[in-house]
């Protein structure tokens, strides 16, 4: 019989897991020999903290980024021939806006149960605390890097949810997050709705829901931390 692929959650930030993941999906990653993820080091540090210090190196990894090519992706269906086998993303919960999706689809191809485990996502945590539309809503994923192609985007977007009354989802890598709250700020009426929720569970969490032109009117730097945009128009 094939193993069954887990879907463990990883913290947000650095800090013990134990706070934000409960005890049984830890003890079920603890009892685990074999890991897809998405970053060696990560996965290392966390199952280290989760309860595995000391035991780390009896443990095998697999990497599955970006970078992963799918020939790649399909050898890893081997892995469930000598059991069960868990796939850490670097933050949160797997497979959502993570590669470890490619393998999600394999085990369905290949008749493989995959086991989803409880854990915290940083875009269901920004939408419960924005006070937008959670009846409706849509992640976009990244938004276009090249700026012209970005400010199109938000108008797009900006758009859609004013004609669906839908809350739109989307996250930025970090180094970029001022420059495109910048254009929200500039590009968006002044009556849409934006949050910005950044460092969600950890001590230095912000998150505030404000109009536009409120945002005109006080704005702030967010810096280099994860960082997730809603805005409803």
């Amino acid at each position: 019989m094939k193993g069954k692929l887990y879907l463990i959650p990883s913290p947000l930030g650095d800090y013990d897991p134990a706070e934000v993941i409960p005890r049984p999906v830890l003890d079920i990653a603890c009892g685990l020999k074999c890991f897809v993820v998405e970053e060696v080091r990560t996965a290392r540090r966390f199952l280290s903290a989760a309860g595995l210090k000391g035991h780390i190196d009896t443990l095998e990894f697999h990497t599955l980024n970006e970078h992963t090519a799918p020939q790649e992706v399909e050898a890893l269906a081997a892995l469930f021939d000598k059991g069960d086998v868990g796939l850490i993303s670097e933050a949160g919960l797997p497979a959502v806006a993570d590669p470890g999706a490619a393998l999600v689809a394999l085990c369905h191809r290949e008749g493989i149960e995959v086991v989803p485990l409880t854990g915290p996502s940083s875009l269901m945590l920004a939408l419960m605390a924005s006070g937008l539309n959670g009846q409706s809503f849509a992640f976009r994923g990244y938004l276009p890097a090249k700026t012209e192609e970005r400010r199109s985007a938000v108008k797009d977007i900006e758009r859609l949810s004013k004609s669906l009354n839908q809350s739109q989802i989307f996250i930025e890598t970090p180094y970029r997050n001022d420059s495109l709250l910048k254009d929200l700020v500039k590009l968006l009426q002044p009556t849409t709705r934006l949050c910005v929720a950044a460092d969600l569970t950890l001590p230095t969490a912000f998150v505030r829901t404000r109009t536009a032109a409120q945002w005109r009117r006080e704005p702030v730097t967010i810096g280099k931390r994860p960082c997730v945009f809603i805005i409803l128009a």
